[in-house]
């Protein structure tokens, strides 16, 4: 090959079968709906510990009725297609079918298989919990992973439409009975990237109903997820934006401006619960380049505030930061970035 297209990259490799944005798109709704994996190029995209081919028996025992089949399948699953908090591209192909699991497979898996959906559309994460960072969606566009020569944004790209196509599997899940699998829901509602104000609604609409205080925290960061990569997304649309009905900017900029009001309200608000308020300070920490104001700064350091590390942990943004002081290390990292991280 010759050094000239190796210099160029990525750009020689959009629209083929590197580009799992293309091939993700290529698959035909009957083809998912239908369970079809003998149409998907599974050969193509080797998985962290093996060759594709293996992905759609795997997908397949999690779909079964054989509980402890299920339960080891969607273990491989984890382990093959999000190894140390990475994305591989022949986890974008399983998005489609995964959610047709969760929506219709076991209650008791539903939750696991929905947050693995969610990191399959995410960048990686792990002890990452600064403001630039907890919410952020988007990886490194030079970052590749090297068996497909697919950038892996390309990959998080491909996952996070597929989701999209499919959000009416994924609102029923906002009222499912439990709150694990609510939470869940609103971390992959939070990577999509179309639909935005149906998105947005619905989550607001959850909340506003919603009694579990991780779930709640859970919604208010998918909101403002929501909300940051929106306006990421169309920033790297650059010009095309330009060419948008005028309304249809307006809108977008007031959708903007809203949502860190609405989180600062939040915060500031003290008849809210102590996990509402937290939450939404850290949303609207990482939505607005502000300085910390000082009654967010004594929020966040109140031992009380500490007092709330276990709830955190069932807030799936949480664990992959620090799995045993994830809300303390978020704080430490927001407020004193400066400072490296040492866990006491």
């Amino acid at each position: 090959m010759d050094d000239d297209r190796w210099d160029r990259w990525p750009e020689p490799w959009v629209g083929t079968d590197s580009d799992m944005r293309t091939v993700v798109e290529a698959i035909p709704r009957e083809v998912k709906d239908g369970f079809g994996y003998d149409r998907i190029p599974w050969q193509r995209y080797p998985h962290f510990y093996g060759p594709g081919e293996e992905v759609p028996g795997l997908l397949t025992r999690l779909a079964s009725g054989d509980p402890e089949a299920a339960r080891r399948a969607l273990g491989e699953l984890w382990d093959g297609l999000h190894h140390q908090g990475s994305t591989i591209a022949v986890a974008a192909l399983a998005v489609p079918f995964l959610l047709r699991i969760a929506a219709a497979g076991s209650p008791a898996l539903r939750a696991s298989t929905l947050r693995l959906v969610a990191e399959i559309a995410r960048c990686q994460h792990f002890g990452d919990g600064s403001r630039e960072g907890l919410l952020q969606v988007a990886e490194d566009p030079d970052d590749a992973e090297g068996t497909t020569l697919c950038p892996v944004d390309w990959t998080i790209q491909a996952a996070r439409a597929a989701l999209t196509a499919d959000l009416d599997l994924l609102f029923p899940c906002l009222a499912d009975p439990d709150p694990e699998v609510r939470s869940a829901a609103a971390f992959v509602l939070a990577t999509a990237n179309g639909g935005i104000p149906r998105v947005s609604c619905a989550l607001h609409g959850r909340l506003a109903v919603e009694g579990d205080p991780a779930v709640r925290v859970s919604l208010i960061l998918a909101i403002a997820q929501l909300a940051r990569e929106d306006r990421a997304d169309r920033d790297d649309r650059g010009d095309r934006d330009d060419r948008d009905d005028r309304d249809d900017r307006d809108d977008r900029d007031d959708r903007d401006e809203q949502v860190p009001a609405w989180a600062r309200s939040l915060w500031s608000d003290a008849a809210q619960p102590r996990e509402t308020r937290v939450g939404a300070a850290l949303a609207w920490l990482c939505l607005v380049d502000d300085p910390v104001p000082g009654e967010l700064r004594t929020l966040l350091t109140d031992p009380r505030t500490d007092g709330l590390g276990e709830l955190f942990e069932q807030v799936p943004w949480i664990p992959p930061v620090d799995y045993r002081h994830g809300l303390r290390r978020c704080i430490h990292e927001m407020l004193t970035p400066e400072v490296p991280w040492h866990s006491r």
